[in-house]
């Protein structure tokens, strides 16, 4: 399955841009190729650079990685959900609120990357558990109706925004 097979109703204009910055890749592939590009991206990244903001009030990269995971999580989680056909509408989260509230800066690289890889093998393990029909089914979440496939691309495509994101403000 490739992100260019999800209609454009199973995802908010907001998560487009996600949606499209996954490619046009598999699904379950680019779950795994993704998360291996990004851990050595992020090694190549000189150690001083990830206490580095680049304007005040801005996330560092330890505190953008920490939050590629929080999100990663959260949507996880959503996906469960609305595979189980559960119909409660979901919340937002607030991704300032959860930034302000980790120990990222005080952690080392090797731990952040470490748990991100342990998170993202478990969605990887998760959406090869869904059926055809799982991958289908749409639930609300963030008020905006949300297929579990797009969600999947969604996830890849948050990692790569915030990898562009590196390279653009941070090195």
């Amino acid at each position: 399955m490739k992100s260019t097979d999800i209609p454009e109703n199973e995802y908010s204009i907001f998560n487009a841009t996600y949606v499209k910055a996954a490619g046009d890749g598999d699904l379950y592939e680019d779950l795994e190729i993704s998360l291996h590009d990004f851990i050595r991206f992020v090694q190549d990244i000189p150690m001083d650079k990830f206490d580095y903001r680049y304007a005040l009030g801005k996330w560092t990269i330890k505190e953008i990685i920490q939050h590629i995971i929080d999100t990663e999580r959260v949507f996880a989680y959503r996906a469960l959900r609305i595979s189980r056909n559960d119909k409660t509408p979901l919340p937002g989260f607030d991704e300032n609120a959860f930034a302000l509230n980790t120990n990222a800066n005080d952690r080392h690289l090797q731990s952040l990357l470490t748990e991100l890889s342990i998170v993202r093998q478990s969605t990887l393990v998760l959406f090869k558990s869904f059926s055809e029909e799982q991958l289908r089914r749409i639930g609300t979440a963030s008020n905006h109706e949300l297929s579990v496939r797009a969600i999947g691309f969604i996830i890849i495509g948050h990692q790569k925004h915030h990898q562009k994101v590196f390279q653009e403000r941070y090195l």
